[in-house]
């Protein structure tokens, strides 16, 4: 069955397997209980799952009305449907502005070292007297701000390769500006 809160495609397995932990959840939540008998792993992968149903709910612009009839389709009871796409409805705006602020966001490449080795002998190598070039790529992971280090090295067929596939972006990137 095609859903729309999924893009019209299936609705992946792993959600079909949250939906009645959901149910018990919200039946727990509900009753406000002090016996809740969940295993942190239920719990997180419930919440796996509500995460990936609002998020997609709003990347595929379901309205909640259809979200609420899709969901009772995979069998949570519609009391729990409800409420959930009237929360959903009320904060689609916010969490569709959220979304796009944390989606498609790349490394930044924060720093570049390179060094050219020139290897005069050596008992491992067949070749000797061939430069190679030591890169190391300081990236920052924009979700952390953590600065990582990428080293590589690279011989220099490739090397040219690679520094005339980077100018020919370059120039691409030049053309869009």
């Amino acid at each position: 069955m095609k859903f729309r809160f999924c893009g019209d495609l299936d609705c992946p397995d792993w959600v079909l397997a949250e939906i009645s932990i959901l149910s018990k959840m919200y039946e727990k939540v509900y009753k406000i209980t002090q016996d809740a008998k969940f295993e942190i792993g239920d719990v997180k992968a419930s919440i796996a799952a509500l995460t990936f149903i609002l998020s997609s709910a709003v990347k595929y612009n379901c309205d909640g009305e259809t979200l609420s009839n899709e969901l009772q389709q995979l069998g949570l009871p519609k009391e729990h449907a409800t409420s959930l796409c009237k929360s959903y409805s009320d904060s689609s705006d916010k969490l569709q502005r959220h979304l796009r602020t944390t989606s498609l966001r790349l490394s930044h490449l924060e720093k570049t070292e390179w060094r050219v080795d020139y290897i005069l002998s050596s008992s491992e190598l067949k070749e000797v007297n061939e430069p190679s070039v030591q890169m190391r790529l300081h990236i920052r992971n924009p979700d952390t701000g953590k600065i990582t280090p990428a080293s590589f090295t690279v011989d220099m067929d490739k090397f040219r390769i690679l520094l005339n596939e980077l100018k020919q972006a370059e120039t691409v990137m030049g053309n869009f500006t």
